[in-house]
């Protein structure tokens, strides 16, 4: 493995770590909409490493989810939707990266990063959500209202935590300018 691959899959360790560290923060607000901190980290890492890199790590925070949350909480109903919700879904944050090239030439021009950055932590964030709400219409729909389709139900509880880390992320790397150039530019 060379030096720089080396690198990357180290990286990719501690920002998986990290994230699952963060989700350990208290993170409910309201009846269920929840901040996931680990997002930040996970998609500043797919806009420094880029698509593979970012879902690798994306996929390992996942399956830390998966064992130590998920079982040990009885979150998993079957295996369909315990794939779906932690590797699949915390995977697909890497589609950040897929921007990483347009958001590393873009630098010197911040209206341009930024606007990169916020498109590619939408589409990341509302795909991981996606997820989430197809699981929760085929699997959690029977804690719905008794009077709620639970796809209905299932869009309100995942968008609404979709919007609120969209939200959440737009903030931080808006806060982080000054030093996005050192977290975005690998060596």
């Amino acid at each position: 493995m060379s030096k720089t691959k080396l690198t990357v899959t180290i990286e990719g360790a501690i920002i998986a770590a990290l994230a699952m560290a963060l989700t350990y923060l208290p993170h409910t607000i309201g009846l269920s909409f929840q901040f996931q901190y680990g997002i930040i980290p996970l998609i500043i890492y797919a806009w420094r490493r880029g698509f593979r890199a970012g879902v690798s790590a994306g996929v390992v925070w996942g399956l830390l989810d998966l064992v130590l949350r998920g079982l040990s909480k009885g979150e998993i109903v079957n295996i369909w939707q315990g794939l779906l919700e932690y590797p699949i879904a915390f995977g697909v944050l890497g589609i950040a990266g897929l921007w990483s090239h347009q958001i590393q030439m873009s630098i010197d021009n911040k209206t341009r990063q930024f606007s990169f950055m916020l498109l590619s932590s939408l589409i990341a964030v509302f795909s991981k959500y996606f997820c989430h709400f197809i699981a929760g219409g085929i699997v959690w729909g029977i804690y719905a209202p008794k009077s709620m389709n639970p796809w209905v139900y299932s869009l309100l509880t995942n968008g609404g935590s979709a919007v609120v880390n969209v939200v959440m992320v737009a903030v931080v790397v808006f806060l982080l300018q000054g030093v996005l150039k050192q977290l975005l530019v690998g060596k």
